[in-house]
């Protein structure tokens, strides 16, 4: 699937940035190969509208902000949240108004600590994560980088516990383990919930981190799937803490992703640093970039005819599953560059369930 060629992922919400990197004037991003350009209004609530003048093209990005406006640095046009030109200053009258002139608007929110928005009118809310809102948890921000991957290779790879053992040997694994954990899943409206309960290794940095000198110790865990490329991984502890980390792969094009992660942690910074725990966990992401960066960006919803699969990639099936229903619910098809082999159309799964 090449995700800009979907118009109805144009309808969901997308983490782009930071607030904070809207503090210091607007910040261009490109979502789903479109170029938007972010600000902050005069009530410090973030907007975003194509990143182009309707005057002459310059991108609105290279311009600055007066009164919560967005001003092209070009000719000095003024912009409102909704794109419609305000101010002309080279018009006889200089007073602020609606011309008759706009650029494309996109929906924009704060939530999290960061900016949000969906391209067309949305078709779901904001993911709602119960951690922000319970007494005794702390945020903590942990990784804000692109990936020359496809969001989709992510969203399965968080749900795969195959993998664990080979790609993070070095951090939790346990590559003499391979054969994977049992899970179940439960579908839900936008997604699913998907539980397991994990024996991994505790190796020096996660017994600091977790509090505890064993060995090994299973970890508990909740992971949910929000269409289309958000998850959140709630995983219990014996010792009672809970490490709750929120994914995000916000489609930049068909080929790369802006992730954006952080989690929520029942302890104290005196009890586990804020360097600590972001230290752990940017080593277990960075064992993952390393090899989803070398997949295939093109997957395919329908996997029969152009790849293998084995039981415990039921997760991710589903995940295409969904995706392919959504697209039909919409009349949409799936477009890829893909060419199956029809002779093999049937799907192949190795691996008992």
């Amino acid at each position: 699937m090449l995700v800009s060629k979907q118009p109805i992922l144009r309808r969901f919400w997308y983490p782009v940035m930071p607030m904070t990197h809207l503090t210091d004037g607007p910040k261009p991003f490109r979502l789903l190969d479109t170029d938007i350009v972010l600000w902050l209004t005069s009530d410090g609530s973030p907007a975003a509208i194509a990143d182009r003048c309707c005057h002459r093209t310059a991108k609105l990005s290279r311009g600055y902000c007066e009164g919560g406006r967005i001003v092209c640095g070009y000719h000095g046009w003024q912009y409102d949240r909704s794109g419609n030109v305000v101010r002309i200053p080279q018009a006889a009258s200089t007073r602020e108004h609606r011309f008759a002139m706009s650029t494309p608007a996109h929906h924009a929110a704060e939530r999290y600590g960061y900016v949000w928005v969906a391209l067309d009118d949305p078709v779901t809310a904001i993911p709602e994560f119960e951690e922000a809102a319970k007494a005794g948890f702390r945020k903590i921000d942990q990784f804000y980088d692109v990936w020359n991957c496809a969001g989709l290779r992510l969203m399965e790879n968080s749900f795969d516990l195959a993998h664990i053992a080979f790609v993070h040997r070095a951090t939790f694994g346990d590559s003499d383990s391979p054969r994977p954990a049992g899970f179940s899943i439960t579908r839900t409206p936008d997604g699913f919930i998907m539980d397991s309960e994990v024996l991994v290794v505790n190796r020096d940095l996660q017994k600091a981190i977790l509090g505890m000198g064993e060995d090994t110790t299973t970890r508990v865990s909740q992971a949910q799937w929000y269409m289309p490329f958000v998850r959140k991984t709630r995983i219990e502890y014996p010792t009672g803490l809970i490490h709750s980390i929120v994914t995000a792969s916000t489609p930049i094009d068909d080929k790369s992703s802006q992730i954006v992660q952080f989690c929520f942690r029942n302890d104290s910074e005196s009890d586990t640093s804020t360097a600590d725990v972001i230290r752990f966990d940017l080593a277990i992401v960075k064992e993952d970039k390393h090899i989803l960066e070398g997949t295939d960006h093109d997957v395919p919803l329908d996997p029969s005819g152009i790849e293998v699969s084995m039981a415990s990639d039921k997760p991710g099936l589903i995940i295409r599953e969904m995706l392919r229903d959504l697209l039909a619910k919409h009349g949409e098809a799936e477009v890829t560059d893909h060419r199956r082999n029809d002779d093999d159309a049937s799907p192949r799964i190795f691996g008992a369930s």
